[in-house]
């Protein structure tokens, strides 16, 4: 099986196309080397896939016929990316999440809506 089918399949992204291009930038490494695409993928292959500044360790348990369902992906593939690499993205976004200073930067949806409703008032 194709690497960015495998990576499709097993829910990792949403598209082959958004697989595909992963592994034309070079986010999807087998073996420590960058793989093309068309790379196909055997049982026991140990997959590294970068996405969203995580570093995911897969090991390929089977090969799927298509896409399968969010509870059966753990039949394919196991997560063997460390814990402490885990915790540390999520506080590390936990952490910019909450540093931004309401206030500064793109207005949100709703101070859009205060401001207007203001301005509406003064005529």
């Amino acid at each position: 099986m194709r690497i960015d089918k495998y990576l499709w399949a097993v829910r990792l992204f949403k598209s082959r196309n958004a697989a595909s291009i992963a592994c034309k930038k070079g986010y999807v490494q087998i073996a420590s080397q960058n793989v093309k695409p068309s790379r196909e993928i055997y049982v026991s292959d140990k997959i590294s896939v970068r996405k969203n500044q995580l570093v995911k360790q897969l090991y390929v348990l089977d090969l799927p016929k298509s896409r399968v369902g969010a509870k059966l992906v753990s039949q394919y593939c196991k997560d063997t990316t460390d814990e402490e690499t885990i915790a540390l993205h999520k506080a590390v976004s936990e952490n910019q999440r909450l540093s931004r200073v309401s206030g500064t930067g793109r207005p949100s949806k709703k101070d859009r809506r205060d401001l207007e409703d203001f301005l509406e008032e003064d005529t």
